[in-house]
């Protein structure tokens, strides 16, 4: 089974109302200013799955750091759900915040079904300890219900792009440490926060955290596969294509391009995601 972990949709209603929205939400203007950063709906994720020969996709909408944008965008990813529940695991987005309403919204996702919650970004503002201790309830709620959370994590380093963030790893590292029961992917390859699981405390406090490849193309050698599983191995490393920013095709190139053994590939390419979700 194939599952890609990473895609985003939006309502037609958002995708006909973008400029509107650019000039609402900050961290909605730095990514899609760019006209040629795509917007798609259920339909389209569906035919790309289609053509690409993938089985599911996790499914999620953009990050909005406001309660509504969030409720419309995760209503139509649930009925996206309902629609095609054979081919689509539906995430919900939240504000990154610790507010009432956003402990309420997750609780309503969970209850009409979301699979976890994600992606979480803030891509105009700095990720420090204060903003992780925001995640708590939401981390307890999700650790109850043995969901995951997924968490928009880039690299500290090297070329500077719409939407990439400072982001303490320590302060990672403590979130972590806090919420060791809690299923965490950390989308883009953690920013490389793998690299420290060379550190015996680090890969301690790490046993639930997965690893998924979006973006990944645009970020570090092919070689990265050959790297991460010698440091973490074949099982935490789940495909996110990031779609549409990228096809599933990009990636399994790359897998090719190191020949990983086909075992590893079926694991990488959605075993893991399978056991993960329990689809």
């Amino acid at each position: 089974m194939l599952i890609d972990v990473h895609t985003h949709i939006f309502p037609p209603e958002m995708r006909r109302s973008r400029d509107e929205l650019i000039s609402s939400d900050q961290g909605f203007r730095l990514i899609y200013q760019n006209k040629k950063a795509r917007m798609v709906g259920a339909e389209d994720l569906i035919e790309m799955l289609d053509q690409e020969g993938i089985d599911k996709a996790v499914v999620f909408g953009f990050p909005w750091q406001d309660i509504e944008l969030c409720r419309k965008g995760n209503d139509y990813v649930l009925e996206s759900m309902i629609r095609y529940p054979d081919r689509l695991i539906g995430f919900i987005t939240l504000p990154w915040n610790n507010t009432e309403a956003m402990l309420r919204e997750c609780e309503r996702g969970l209850a009409a079904g979301s699979k976890g919650v994600g992606e979480l970004a803030l891509y105009n503002q700095a990720l420090d300890d204060d903003r992780f201790k925001q995640l708590d309830s939401l981390a307890q709620i999700l650790q109850k219900e043995k969901l995951p959370l997924l968490l928009h994590i880039n690299e500290p380093v090297g070329h500077d792009y719409p939407g990439k963030a400072v982001i303490d790893f320590k302060a990672l590292q403590n979130f972590i440490a806090t919420h060791q029961e809690l299923l965490i992917i950390l989308a883009h390859w953690g920013g490389g926060f793998f690299f420290y699981e060379l550190m015996p405390e680090i890969r301690k406090i790490s046993e639930n955290v997965f690893y998924d490849t979006a973006a990944s193309p645009f970020l570090y050698d092919y070689r990265i596969y050959e790297v991460a599983l010698k440091i973490i191995g074949e099982d935490r490393i789940l495909f996110g294509s990031d779609y549409p920013l990228l096809p599933p095709r990009r990636y399994f190139k790359e897998m090719d391009m190191v020949a990983l053994p086909e075992i590893v590939q079926r694991k990488i390419k959605g075993e893991n995601a399978r056991c993960l979700f329990d689809s």
